[in-house]
This record gives C-alpha cells, structure tokens and sequence, in this order.
C-alpha cells in the first residue's frame, strides 16, 4: 500500500472513531464496545482494504503512552495501600489462569503439546490496561475496587508476557526450568523498576532546564515511550519500566510544572489517549477479518476448534472468579482468626472484580507474535480474538448493569479531610500570606481592597466548609449569571474584531483570558 494511501487510512478510521463513538454514546453503550463491533463489521465490507495489526508496532505504539497516562493518573496512597492485593490479581491471578487455561487446553486438544497450552494461557491471562480504562470510564465503584483495578491494570501486562516468553521458549526448545523462570521473573520485574526509575530521573533533570512550555510538553509525552524501548533494550520488563516512570511522573509533576504547563499538557494527553484508545479497539476489530482469512474462512473452523475456543473463554471467566473469591476466603479467615491488616472484600466487591477481566491489545498483539511453526498456533488466534470479544462485549455492557443489581459499598475509611475542609485550610493559608503582605515594614496598609476582598472570600469559604452543598446550591444562579456575562463578553469581542476594529493578536490574547476565566467558573459550579 502506498504511503498516502495509508495515511487516507488513517484518516478514514479517525472519521470511523467518531461516528462509531457518537453512536456508543447515543445508544449508552461503552464506546470501546462499538469501536470493536464497528471495526470487525466494517472488516468484511467489500472494496476495504484488509488491515493487519502489527504486533511489535502495536505495543510500542499503543501501550506506553496508555500505561503511562494511567499510572500518571493513579491515587498513589491507595496505589501503596493496597499493594498486596494488586499483586494477587497482576501476579497470582495471572498465573493461576495461565495455569488453568494450560490445563482446560489440553484437556480440551489433547494432540497440543503442555508447553504450548500454557502458552495460549499466558497470552489470555491479563486483563488489559486499555480495555479496562475506557470499561470503568462509565462506571462508578467503590475506592478500593477502582484502587485494585487500575493497579491490576498497569502491572498484570508484565506478568502475561514474561509468561508468554517462557512458555513459548519452553515449546520450541522442549526445556523448561521452573526456577531458572522465577529467577528471571524477578530479575526482569526489578530491573523494569530500576530502568523507568533512571529514565524518570532524565526527564526530572531535563524538564528543570527546559524553559519553553511547549518542550516540556513534548518531552513529557516521550517520557512512557523512552522508558518502556531503554527496558526492552536491556531486556528487562518495558511495562513496569514505563508504570514506574508514570508513577514518579505523577509524583514530581506538581514540582516541575507551571499551571500552564500542566494545562496545556493534560489537553494535550487527553486527547493523544482518545484517539490511541480509539484506534487500538477499531483495529482490533479489523484484525478479525486477518484471524478469519488465516483460516480459509469461517466455514473452514472445525466444529473441535468451535468447543475448544468455547471452553478457553469460560475458563478465563470462571478462574477470574475462583481466585478473587478463593483469596478473599483467605483474607476473610485471616480476619476470623485476629489478623487486623486483612481486609475481605466481601461478595459484592468481589463479584463486581470477578467480572472486570477485559482482555485487549495486549492479547491480540501477543497472540500475533506466535512464531509461524508455534504448535495449535490457528487455535490460539482464534482463543485470542474471542476472549477480547466476549470480554469487552458482554462484560464491558453489562457491568453497569451488574453494579446496579449488586450494589457494592465502599468499605474504605474516608480520608481525614474532605474537599470542603481542604479548600478551607488553603483558602486559610492564603488568607494569611495575603495578611502578611497587605501592610508594609512599619505596619501601614498598602492594600486594602485586596485585603477586604480576601476576608470576604474568607468569611464565604467558612460557611461553605461547613455546608458545602448548601452553598454550592444558592450560588449555581450566581454562576449562571456570571457565565451568561462571559458569553455576552466573547459574542462583542468577535463582533468589534470582524468589524475590523481590532487586531488577531489582540482577539486571541483576550479570548483566552475568557476561556481561563469560564473554565474557572465551570470547574468551580461542578460541571
């Protein structure tokens, strides 16, 4: 295909990432669901080219931006607080499916060499980071659930390919050492966080010197793809290179960014996540038409390979559920017995977990990079693309659905201080530098209004500590109104500048001081 030819492409499938999201959310689906349906139906058009997704290209593509944008995102106290049970689901979990998958396998296609079982175990196992994000976006859950998830989601890719590599190993060379595997698993695993931490202190002492906004910005964004290619370089983990890079990145952004900056950047990654989020679920479904033609057709499945996929996908439901249950058992006897730090999450939470396995491109990306002579390799395709089906598909629709019938509480205990009582101990702190400053060395007031509009603001913000919704309630008229002014404000602004009365220079420069103040106001009313 011709280079503008793919670029068209390109273009074309962004045209499709619109259509198909605007009718996800007219029909109140989630939208990874439609892109996925959309792309494997618009696959089989006539006259469409066919599109293969390339593996290797789709996870330095894809995956560091995404897995960098979640761990920059991610509430690092409960991140640390539930540690342990994030493990269990990206390590314990991951391994318990590999296993029970490798068993279902070859009970189901006996001819299949254990190996090369445990290997289609490995490529199913992890829930994906992708799909996950763009599920949960619709949903509201309890803290500790979102705390697990999106822990489980930046870790578990690690645990399913270096398991996937092993396995793989294991099949074509016919040796396996069990502790030779661990040996390396943890080699891999600390080496992931020992690169992403040396890659983040680069960028820290980078973005220090850099002085122009829009380079940090840039090199902000490279940051996920130069520390998941620098841990592949050295053939360590690239994920948890990048997850521990996202992390430190969330950490020391407060330090190193302007308010610009970060403005300017969070728009800037919102939108650069959107599309790849899009594209990655769009091509997953266009890759089924690849899968399809691989094996001469639909007609071409064997009715052996129809009961064997059947079989594959129950079992990466049900081991989800057997391992989070089993464990909270664990935690629940624990508890029973005195131990204070276990925490059960009780049936509810841990039904609503047992049903977040969404599987994506990490998945299909791996599964495409079977070598060619891989044993049952068709099969595993096949397995591959229909547990991200069924997973994205009928969990992702319905786990909206599954929350509302369950109902899980959040058990978490609130944090010390909430919003209110936040915004009043800073208002609190500048209130009393404003104080300090208001008069000069031998105590004369130099600024009174200042002052006077502070105590104001001062004497507001105590009542709306101590009745936020109240407050926030009587002043959305007053919000309204000052919204309504702003509108009034832009609408003459672009009247005197087509009159030709005003510079471009001087329209964008006042225009943008009404976008920073409506977006203010919009932040401040809740919307």
């Amino acid at each position: 295909m011709h280079v503008v030819e793919i670029f068209e492409l390109v273009l074309v499938l962004l045209v499709l990432v619109i259509a198909l999201h605007w009718i996800a959310l007219k029909l109140k689906l989630p939208p990874s669901t439609a892109l996925l349906v959309g792309g494997g139906a618009l696959a089989f058009v006539p006259g469409l080219p066919s599109i293969s997704l390339n593996p290797e290209l789709a996870l330095v593509l894809f995956l560091p931006p995404l897995l960098m944008d979640g761990a920059y995102s991610t509430a690092l106290g409960r991140f640390r607080r539930h540690l342990g049970g994030i493990l269990s689901l990206a390590v314990g979990a991951v391994v318990f499916t590999t296993l029970v998958i490798g068993v279902v396998a070859h009970w189901l296609v006996p001819a299949l060499p254990w190996a090369a079982c445990f290997a289609l175990g490995a490529i199913v196992s992890p829930p994906d980071a992708v799909s996950a994000r763009a599920v949960l976006k619709g949903v509201h859950l309890p803290r500790r659930l979102t705390a697990l998830l999106e822990g489980e989601s930046l870790l578990n890719d690690a645990s399913g390919l270096i398991l996937f590599r092993f396995a793989v190993a294991a099949t074509l060379s016919g040796v396996f050492n069990a502790g030779e595997a661990v040996q390396q698993f943890a080699v891999v695993a600390i080496g992931g966080v020992v690169v992403g931490a040396a890659v983040a202190a680069f960028w820290l002492m980078a973005v220090r010197r850099l002085k122009d906004g829009t380079l940090i910005v840039v090199a902000t964004a490279l940051l996920g793809w130069g520390a998941y290619l620098a841990g592949e370089a050295v053939h360590v983990s690239g994920v948890i290179a990048t997850v521990t890079a996202g992390l430190a990145l969330g950490w020391f952004q407060h330090e190193v960014f302007t308010a610009q900056v970060r403005l300017v950047g969070n728009s800037f990654q919102h939108v650069l996540v959107f599309i790849l989020e899009a594209l990655v679920f769009i091509l997953i479904g266009f890759s089924l038409r690849g899968v399809v033609e691989r094996l001469g057709g639909v007609g071409a499945v064997p009715v052996s390979m129809i009961w064997a996929v059947v079989g594959v996908v129950a079992a990466v439901v049900l081991s989800r559920f057997v391992w989070i249950f089993a464990s909270d058992s664990v935690q629940a006897l624990a508890r029973q017995l005195g131990v204070a730090r276990a925490k059960p999450l009780g049936w509810r939470q841990a039904t609503v977990l047992g049903w977040t396995g969404m599987r994506g491109v990490v998945t299909l990306a791996v599964a495409l990079t079977l070598p060619i002579d891989m044993p049952g390799r068709d099969l595993m395709l096949v397995c591959a693309f229909s547990v991200i089906f069924a997973t994205v598909v009928i969990q992702g629709c319905s786990l909206g659905w599954l929350i509302r019938l369950v109902r899980p509480a959040d058990t978490d205990p609130p944090a010390k201080m909430d919003m209110p009582a936040t915004e009043g101990a800073m208002a609190r702190a500048r209130m009393a530098m404003v104080e300090k400053l208001a008069y000069d060395e031998d105590g004369t007031l130099i600024h009174p209004q200042l002052l006077e509009e502070y105590r104001k603001r001062m004497a507001f913000m105590d009542r709306y500590e101590a009745d936020a919704s109240a407050v926030m309630e009587n002043l959305r008229p007053h919000f309204d109104v000052l919204l309504k002014g702003i509108a009034a404000a832009r609408e003459e602004l672009i009247r005197i500048h087509r009159a030709g009365a005003i510079e471009d220079e001087v329209l964008h420069e006042l225009e943008r001081d009404l976008d920073v103040e409506e977006m203010g106001i919009t932040l401040q009313r809740g919307d």
